[in-house]
């Protein structure tokens, strides 16, 4: 009597056979744990299939049940209710006019929704609109405020340094205009005695200049007008912020300092001006007839920067000379012998 194989026997049989064959073809041997691998990926296969035939089975038992039971929903009493709501004549026309005729009752309210919409949203808009003109009130507001700091800032330095500078009169009785603009019978400005122990804020600038940049004349000419308060007229103002050396038009101008042209302009009373900054120190070179540097050229001590003139608010030709530590003038005096 033969003994019965189980057909995973078989197909195990089967895969030896090929592994086999196909190591003899390619001369590779076939680990046993290959051939373990390859009988569970079939055994898993397997039990799909099986996973599979199950489901089937079961969806055709549901199919059977639905069909045994369509007596309920094909029933008389359902296909009557059906062919009676089919039946049913729908008139659009007369939906359409309850509706129209919905709308013209009911119009009234529907104008004050819209109105209330319309008020809501330009309520919205003018808040938003007066916050904006708030902001903007705000900052011109902030604007004036820094401005009128600003001018107040300015009003105080100039009255130190008006209060700090002490005229006397030059022993010159002759009362005719100079060359620079102002008369000869011109103040000057004497800060401090000598044997005095208290120095003022400009005497202290001037220290501070002639012991870190040593400077040097711009060019050599009479002083027609010098640093301080004196005569005022219709062309020379009261206040005068530099030194004025009187020469003819054309004279070589050079830079009493080393540094950097902040400024070339040919703008305000000061005509064409040129400034050079080093650090916190300005000097200035006004009424001129030409510039001869470059805004933002670096410039030597003792280097052709200008030609004198007779530009801006002046009565002759002279050069105005001045110069500052930060926002403050110091009398040119202090620190050059002119």
């Amino acid at each position: 009597m033969e003994k019965t194989i189980s057909p995973e026997e078989r197909i195990r049989r089967a895969e030896e056979i090929y592994y086999r064959r196909r190591e003899n073809s390619n001369s590779v041997r076939m680990s046993s744990s290959q051939v373990k691998e390859g009988n569970e990926t079939r055994r898993i296969s397997l039990y799909k299939k099986m996973i599979i035939q199950i489901l089937t089975c079961i969806l055709i038992y549901l199919v059977f049940s639905l069909i045994k039971e369509a007596n309920y929903i094909f029933s008389e009493d359902v296909i009557n209710k059906t062919k009676e709501f089919l039946s049913t004549d729908i008139n659009f026309e007369v939906i359409v006019g309850q509706v129209g005729q919905f709308f013209q009752n009911n119009q009234d309210k529907l104008d004050f929704l819209g109105s209330w919409l319309k008020e809501n949203n330009e309520q919205e808009e003018n808040k938003q609109s007066e916050n904006q003109n708030t902001e903007n009130k705000e900052n011109v507001q902030t604007n004036n405020n820094q401005e009128q700091n600003t001018q107040e800032e300015n009003k105080t330095e100039n009255k130190e340094i008006e209060n700090k500078v002490t005229n006397e009169a030059k022993g010159n009785t002759n009362n005719e205009t100079g060359i620079g603009g102002a008369s000869n019978n011109e103040t000057t400005v004497q800060t401090s005695s000598s044997g005095s122990s208290s120095k003022t804020q400009m005497q202290k600038d001037a220290d501070y200049i002639k012991a870190n940049f040593k400077l040097e004349l711009p060019l050599k000419g009479p002083v027609t007008s010098r640093y301080g308060k004196r005569e005022a007229t219709e062309i020379v103002s009261e206040n005068h912020y530099g030194i004025d050396l009187g020469v003819s038009e054309g004279t070589t101008v050079f830079a009493a300092m080393e540094g950097k042209v902040s400024l070339v302009s040919k703008e305000g009373e000061y005509g064409t001006h040129v400034k050079i900054v080093n650090k916190d120190i300005t000097t200035i070179y006004a009424h001129c007839s030409k510039i001869l540097v470059k805004q933002g050229a670096t410039i030597k001590k003792g280097q052709k920067i200008a030609l004198s003139g007779n530009t801006g608010r002046t009565t002759g030709p002279h050069l105005h000379f001045e110069i500052r530590r930060g926002n403050r003038t110091v009398d040119p005096e202090l620190v050059l012998k002119f």
